[in-house]
């Protein structure tokens, strides 16, 4: 196994994208604390449980940083030193041209994308370095590389959630530690098909396999960058959206 005895933490792993991932390291070995602040991520734990591997669940809200504190160290206590942290725990609901944005929704969006992130980061760095060995994997968008329409807020939390992991990647490459990015492709998710039929097709059109972006395809590029096979990869985005970023913009 790719990830055998490691300890990894995944944010945003009750459910969807950051659940998948969180099954995708504990079947290579992991042992994994998947952390939420959704009740349903005692649910995702239990089921890795039922499937014989170890998992804890940690609910927390990433953008409180005492919530954080308490969790990493509730999840070290139960599984052990953290090796692989996987930045999932993301916010999209502040739709809003920048003329008409509300204050408060940037400020959540803009803590729980980008803040949160570095509040997970600080728990895990000083143990990383003393063991000489880490892996930091931030998924993030394409809206952060290039812009979103009505979509300031986010786009600007990813972005500079990209500054942030190749900050990381330079201040830690000597300590054994990476820090990489993903951009998944567009998802089948209920936001997804809540759209109208006709936008969906359009979108679709515009990926070159015209394919859904399957959050197993993420969940691979994740495990790679996770493992010792990709130790001389750091401040890297890795793209799974299937070319779609080729032709969009």
């Amino acid at each position: 196994m790719l990830l055998e005895e490691r300890v990894a933490f995944v944010t945003g792993a009750a459910r969807g994208l950051g659940k998948v991932l969180a099954n995708a390291l504990a079947g290579e070995g992991a042992r994994v604390a998947v952390a939420d602040v959704l009740e349903e991520v005692e649910l995702t734990a239990n089921e890795l449980r039922e499937k014989g591997y170890r998992s804890v669940a940690i609910k927390m809200d990433v953008s409180d940083y005492s919530a954080v504190e308490k969790g990493f160290a509730k999840a070290v206590e139960r599984l052990g030193p953290v090796d692989i942290l996987v930045n999932n725990a993301a916010i999209t609901n502040n739709m809003a041209l920048a003329l008409k944005m509300d204050k408060t929704n940037w400020d959540r969006e803009i803590s729980v994308n980008l803040s949160g992130a570095f509040y997970c980061i600080k728990q895990v760095l000083k143990s990383m370095m003393d063991r000489k060995w880490g892996r930091i994997i931030n998924i993030i968008s394409g809206a952060g590389l290039h812009g979103g329409f009505g979509q300031c807020s986010y786009s600007s939390s990813k972005a500079g959630l990209i500054g942030l992991a190749r900050s990381i990647a330079l201040e830690t490459a000597r300590h054994g530690i990476t820090s990489n990015c993903v951009t998944p492709g567009l998802m089948p998710t209920p936001a997804f098909f809540g759209l109208d039929e006709e936008v969906r097709e359009r979108l679709i059109r515009r990926i070159p396999s015209r394919q859904l972006c399957e959050p197993e395809y993420v969940a691979n590029v994740v495990v790679f960058l996770a493992s010792d096979k990709a130790s001389y990869i750091t401040g890297a985005i890795y793209d799974a959206t299937g070319g779609d970023d080729l032709f969009t913009y």
